[in-house]
């Protein structure tokens, strides 16, 4: 390799050097006497987000496969976050970005990418990927495309991937071994890192898809179609695709539930109240389903411990997901689905 690029991947190992891992929270609720539940907190990276990880992994990739070189301009499809991680791996090595991005992202996310500077092509929903693959060959540039490559660019039998951390952290708990992982899908990238790092170790986990509306993710899960597709997309950013993207692998997983918007953005509100911190949409996605869970677990007298992740803060959705007047629009009214959550985490029960 060339000295540009010997220096590249230095200064992204450097960078992760300086970075402390992200923490891993236990959810403390009195209701529950036996089975323990953790949330892996991924919004504590640099640029907030668990696509921190997925980042850096793809920069490691595209450089040592020589598609990055020192005057290339890297593009990337994204609902946000993905771009907002990427936005600041290019500065780091001082590459242009174009983020091509869906008109509905927030302008919290349009506002951090265009703070790491980096630019913002919004487009239609259903037109990133053409957009993407148009602007790298017009610009000569990179396409990193995270739907296709999340899966191989990270290394799922170890190197501190986040199956690897969020194993190592649980190692002193009560429940070390956890019954389940539950995990939305974006990519399919951190799906396929877990489920393959769960095999890999002969661990005794299984892992859970939660699912948001308008996403093929569960339907292909069940029937195996890979060319199943939708006109709509998914309103909680950054997970649920409207085609199977390339690097969702359903093998690995063990079971999928549907999550609703209402109950995803009904499941943060009252997580801020326990942990007085906001939290982004794809996370009360992931805890919905978790919850459903842990309720079986604890209908069945069961002892053990599940893990799911904070993906991101808050903070990116206060014109959104925590704006009363946007849920207004939307049709959304979270009371009923807020008063089901709340029966859970003060009893233990599904109601």
């Amino acid at each position: 390799m060339d000295l540009w690029t010997n220096n590249a991947i230095r200064a992204i190992n450097a960078d992760f050097n300086r970075s402390a891992d992200t923490h891993l929270i236990k959810l403390d609720l009195p209701a529950l006497t036996n089975v323990d539940l953790y949330l892996k907190d991924e919004s504590t990276h640099p640029t907030g987000s668990l696509k921190h990880r997925l980042a850096r992994s793809l920069f490691l990739y595209g450089l040592c496969n020589g598609w990055i070189r020192s005057d290339t301009t890297i593009i990337e499809s994204s609902s946000g976050s993905t771009a907002v991680s990427e936005a600041y791996f290019a500065r780091l090595l001082n590459l242009p970005f174009i983020a091509v991005i869906p008109k509905t992202t927030s302008k919290e996310k349009i506002d951090s990418i265009k703070f790491y500077g980096g630019r913002c092509h919004l487009v239609e929903a259903k037109d990133i990927y053409t957009e993407s693959h148009r602007l790298a060959k017009e610009l000569n540039g990179h396409y990193m495309d995270q739907f296709t490559y999340a899966e191989r660019a990270t290394d799922w039998r170890g190197n501190n991937n986040i199956a690897q951390s969020i194993f190592s952290q649980m190692q002193e708990e009560p429940h070390p071994v956890p019954e389940w992982v539950v995990m939305s899908a974006g990519t399919g990238g951190t799906t396929a890192t877990i489920g393959r790092y769960i095999r890999y170790g002969c661990l005794n986990t299984r892992l859970c898809l939660a699912d948001p509306e308008n996403s093929v993710f569960l339907d292909h899960l069940h029937s195996g179609d890979d060319q199943l597709t939708l006109e709509s997309c998914s309103r909680i950013e950054g997970i649920g695709r409207p085609r199977v993207e390339p690097s969702f692998i359903p093998s690995v997983i063990d079971r999928g539930l549907r999550v609703q918007d209402v109950d995803s953005l009904a499941t943060i509100r009252v997580l801020e109240k326990m942990i007085n911190r906001k939290c982004g949409g794809s996370t009360g996605t992931n805890l919905y389903a978790t919850f459903q869970l842990v309720a079986e677990m604890v209908q069945r007298e069961e002892a053990g411990s599940v893990v799911t992740l904070i993906c991101d803060s808050g903070e990116r959705y206060l014109d959104t997901y925590y704006n009363d007047d946007w849920l207004a629009q939307q049709g959304l009214d979270l009371s009923d689905s807020m008063t089901k959550v709340e029966h859970f985490v003060n009893t233990g029960q599904w109601p």
